[in-house]
């Protein structure tokens, strides 16, 4: 699998990313490491999670990702040949101080996320949201201090707009802190709005790597929703038809699947392939519950577009 450097960082990260929210909670232990193993075989070394996943579930409290993840990569026992990122600042419980990105809560957060994915550092750690509470002098000096403790090699921010993340890499740059690499902003055929302009220039400007999540739309782009047919029996259905079952959704969809019947692909590929075809794009982040989903995937990586279709699909 192709590889590129994370913004202007040393890690080479391989150019799709695979996302762990699934893990722990849809996709269960042997899937997970199935999805895992095959990832790696494929050639595959960047894996995302966060702290958070999948507190949201019924009886879940945070963390069953990176605790499947740890125990996968201790069962294998390759470590070293992959680079993990996991992000901080979801809410981890209902008292104070347990969420937000006070230094507080970055130590206490971080020794956490190290306990449950069974290693002794994080190649990059990402605020998972801005938190204008406090301070980034604060922040930013918190994982500062990891960086130099060796806990956290990178750090990167996600869901920031483009002047928090300006003033950020001001801040790094005064005081002499280790700075923001990279940006995951939600970013999608349907969804550009958030992305395109002063954030993708910032990051275009300062060097950033971008790793965007939901490049699929949550499925949406996959094809599996139908203007007349049933919502799928998913946790995620009522969140997807909410933000994107819409008329210009529709029509991103019909040419995207418009351009996979003309290729041969599937639409999941064609919309991770316009992902690979933006410059500014370094590794989307995709997840999957099967090996079958994930080789899905993965062929996106072999799909070069045309300038013609590129163009049929960004003027929709």
């Amino acid at each position: 699998m192709q590889t590129t450097r994370l913004g202007r960082s040393g890690l080479e990260v391989t150019r799709l990313c695979l996302g762990g929210n699934v893990f722990g909670w849809t996709c269960d232990e042997a899937s997970s490491y199935r999805v895992l193993d095959a990832y790696v075989d494929a050639g595959g070394n960047f894996i995302d999670t966060a702290d958070v996943y999948s507190r949201w579930a019924a009886g879940h409290t945070g963390g069953e990702s990176e605790a499947t993840l740890g125990r996968w990569m201790q069962a294998r026992g390759n470590r070293a040949r992959l680079i993990i990122a996991t992000k901080v600042g979801s809410a981890m419980g209902v008292e104070p101080n347990m969420g937000g990105l006070s230094r507080l809560h970055i130590m206490r957060a971080v020794d956490e996320s190290l306990r449950r994915l069974r290693t002794d550092y994080i190649d990059l750690y990402q605020a998972h949201f801005d938190d204008e509470r406090i301070p980034l002098e604060e922040t930013l000096r918190a994982f500062d201090d990891l960086v130099r403790q060796g806990k956290v090699r990178y750090i990167g921010a996600s869901n920031y707009h483009a002047w928090r993340l300006v003033q950020a890499l001001w801040v790094s740059d005064r005081h002499g802190y280790a700075a923001y690499i990279s940006l995951q902003p939600r970013y999608n055929l349907v969804d550009r709005g958030e992305f395109e302009g002063d954030l993708e220039a910032t990051c275009r400007a300062f060097g950033l790597g971008v790793i965007p999540y939901a490049p699929l739309g949550g499925g949406f782009l996959t094809g599996k929703y139908s203007r007349e047919g049933p919502l799928p029996a998913t946790e995620r259905a009522p969140k997807v038809q909410q933000r994107y079952m819409h008329a210009r959704g529709w029509a991103v969809l019909e040419a995207v699947q418009r351009v996979a019947t003309e290729r041969g692909a599937t639409p999941a590929q064609v919309a991770l392939a316009w992902h690979l075809a933006r410059p500014s794009i370094t590794a989307p982040i995709v997840s999957a519950t099967s090996v079958e989903q994930l080789n899905e995937l993965l062929g996106a990586l072999d799909l070069a577009l045309s300038a013609e279709e590129l163009e049929r699909l960004t003027s929709t």
